[in-house]
Formats: C-alpha cells, structure tokens, sequence
C-alpha cells in the first residue's frame, strides 16, 4: 500500500467510527477541531496500536489536518526519529488543547530533545506552542525516571515567568507542570511549593491563582504519605 493510499484508508477507518455526538460534544470540552470526525481517544489509541510506529505515515496524517488524525500521530510517529525542526513544525500548528497534550504526553516527552524544547517554547507567545513548554515539563516530570533533580530546578523560573500568563489554556499547564515536578520526589516537593507559596502570595491574580491551585494538590496529605513511603 503505497503511503497515500495507506492514509486514506486510516482517515476511512476513523470516519467510520465517528459520531455526530462526540463530535459536537468536543465544544463542552474547550476543543476547537473544525475538521472532526467524532472519534473517542480510546478508538484512536486502538487504532494506533494496531497500526504500530510508522513515522511516515505520521507525518501524512499529521498534514491532512483532520483532529483525530492529529490525535493519532502521538501514537503512530516514531519518537526517536522525531527532530527537533518536526517537533517545532507540529507545535506551531497545535489549534487546541487535546492535540497540544496529547502529543506531549505520548510522544515529545519521549524524545532527547524534549527539555530543550520546554525552554525553548516557554518564550514563545502563542498560546498553545507556550502550553506546550508547560505540557511537556508535566509529561516530564510523570514519565521520565532517570532525569536528576537539577533538570526539574532549572526549569522552575520558567515556571515563574509562565505564572504571569493570564491565558487559561497557558495558566492551568503551568500549574499542572508545578505540581507534577512537587509529585516526583521530597526534595522536589519542598521547592515547588516554595515556588508555589511565593505565587499564591502575588499581588497580581494570575500568578496568585497558579499558586493556590499548585499549593492545593500539593498540601494533600496523600502527598505527603506517598512521598514519605518513595522515600525509605
């Protein structure tokens, strides 16, 4: 099957699974996906298992523009032959959050290339390239075991600087990023909620608001409990 072919025959698939519904519900979840088929995410991470790594046709369903389609990329692409330019290029077409965090989650943070982007992208100004910078630090802090403790500090003034977004899309993945790095371990607890505190003590809403939000999940006692027990 020739790759064209082989893209026609997945966008087919994902028409068939498709829903009016689910497609007209996206809306209630904040997604902006003009070119929409309806297709839940636990179809598309069917399909992509199926499918299997194929970074060729990744790059052709990313190009056809269709969100699930997008969606499925995550799963299909093939994150070590991933470079940093195809990263930039799929970045500056994120449109809304589900693409945005889902390629971050299952793909970009499987990459050599994902801290730098994180610095990289925080100073950007459009708003989903931006919360991607954040996204992907809390795919990060989640996934990757073997990063030490002063790749998560550096990042903690692009936080700070990221807090100050009044953007809610930009706002919410700064906090999620803040938290996730205070989940990682004791030492890296204490200083997201120095960072936290600090924001939750602002002046200004935005920044005080990311703090409060931060500083609630990592306050919870089962915080606590179950970085005490990682701990022994």
């Amino acid at each position: 099957m020739t790759p064209a072919a082989e893209v026609k025959d997945v966008l087919a698939t994902l028409k068939r699974q498709g829903s009016k519904r689910y497609r007209d519900g996206l809306a209630r979840y904040g997604i902006v996906a003009p070119k929409s088929f309806g297709v839940p995410m636990a179809k598309i991470q069917l399909l992509g298992r199926r499918l299997g790594r194929n970074h060729e046709l990744a790059a052709a369903l990313w190009d056809s523009g269709w969100y699930e389609a997008r969606l499925l990329v995550a799963f299909v692409a093939d994150p070590e032959r991933l470079t940093p330019a195809q990263m930039d290029r799929w970045c500056r077409d994120f449109d809304n959050w589900a693409v945005c965090d889902t390629l971050c989650f299952h793909l970009f943070d499987r990459t050599p290339h994902a801290f730098g982007k994180v610095a990289q992208w925080s100073k950007r100004r459009e708003e989903f390239v931006r919360r991607a910078a954040f996204a992907l630090l809390a795919s990060l802090a989640g996934h990757d075991k073997q990063a030490v403790d002063e790749t998560f500090l550096r990042c903690l003034p692009l936080l700070e600087r990221g807090a100050g977004d009044e953007r809610n899309f930009v706002k919410k993945a700064v906090s999620w990023a803040l938290r996730g790095i205070g989940h990682r371990n004791v030492a890296l607890h204490t200083a997201a909620v120095g960072l936290a505190t600090t924001l939750a003590r602002s002046t200004e809403a935005t920044p005080r608001w990311v703090g409060k939000d931060a500083l609630r999940d990592l306050q919870r006692p089962a915080v606590a409990k179950r970085l005490a027990a990682r701990a022994k």
